[in-house]
């Protein structure tokens, strides 16, 4: 596989990540592509922190990708978008994905073929590993009232509960292609002229969520988001909330509200909103409690 220039020669495929003070992963994703794929990439890195003498930006042109410095820190939907701005009209699939990804081998042929075989798909998921090779459930439901607010109050206290089961689909079953509500963003193929025709991703969500939205409205425009394990990636940074800061908890649960505000809008609704705000306080409170343990 040989790495390209967006503008030569043209691609259709394209990689777009998003670093924020990332060197220590970025090399080893930008490493992980040419295995990936067996065609010419156009590989796009946007930097939300930007240095004056950036190790990121050496990395990215070693690596024969266009370096994006961002003026503000545009959080990761925005900075996605901004990147994919700059893609050239040839591309017509892009993977978004983290910096602290590593890719599997065919992992993106994988996916642009599943994609490539109805052209009512939207979005493909790989199956994503954590460092310490589990499967990591990033094909989940679309949160609802239902297993929104039985997720958010008894995803800590009883693990095996129902509606996080139904939430995260979990990864008990056997690895199968299968529709999915959204796509984890930390790795996923989207088809780039729907990306257009949705404006990319919600610049509301600054951190959180931008992917369960993207999914959700790929799904209203009558399109399919499709998990595809037969590709596979690591993602190093892949965690449970359990052992981020409070502040990012509450950014994380502050995100989901945004969300559900906007899928349940109107003042006929409000009931809805306050139980699922009312559910997603009380997570947050315990998960915080416990990561400060």
């Amino acid at each position: 596989m040989v790495f390209s220039p967006p503008d030569d020669p043209p691609a259709r495929v394209a990689v777009v990540t998003v670093s924020y003070g990332s060197e220590t992963v970025l090399a080893q994703f930008l490493a992980s592509a040419p295995a990936a794929a067996n065609c010419n990439l156009c590989i796009v890195v946007a930097d939300n922190k930007p240095a004056e003498r950036s190790e990121v930006a050496d990395q990215s042109r070693n690596a024969g990708a266009r370096y994006l410095p961002l003026l503000t820190n545009l959080g990761y939907g925005g900075a996605m978008n901004a990147a994919v701005e700059t893609l050239p009209a040839s591309i017509e699939w892009v993977l978004i994905s983290n910096p602290d990804v590593v890719l599997g081998e065919g992992s993106i042929d994988s996916l642009v073929r599943a994609g490539d075989s109805d052209p009512l798909i939207g979005a493909v998921g790989p199956r994503i590993l954590t460092s310490e090779g589990s499967v990591y459930p990033s094909a989940r439901s679309i949160p609802s009232l239902r297993t929104g607010v039985g997720h958010a109050l008894f995803a800590n206290l009883w693990l095996a509960n129902p509606w996080t089961r139904e939430y995260r689909r979990d990864t008990d079953e056997a690895p199968r292609r299968r529709e999915a509500g959204w796509l984890s963003g930390s790795c996923v193929l989207v088809r780039r002229s729907l990306f257009d025709t949705l404006g990319g991703f919600d610049p509301r969500f600054f951190m959180y969520f931008e992917d369960v939205d993207l999914g959700y409205r790929i799904g209203q425009m009558g399109y399919r988001n499709v998990y595809e394990p037969s590709a596979v990636v690591t993602h190093t940074g892949a965690h449970s909330t359990a052992t981020e800061s409070a502040r990012m908890i509450r950014a994380h649960h502050d995100s989901a509200r945004r969300f559900l505000d906007k899928k349940y809008p109107g003042a006929l609704l409000w009931p809805v909103r306050t139980a699922l705000g009312t559910g997603l306080r009380v997570r947050s409170a315990i998960v915080a409690s416990r990561s400060q343990h």
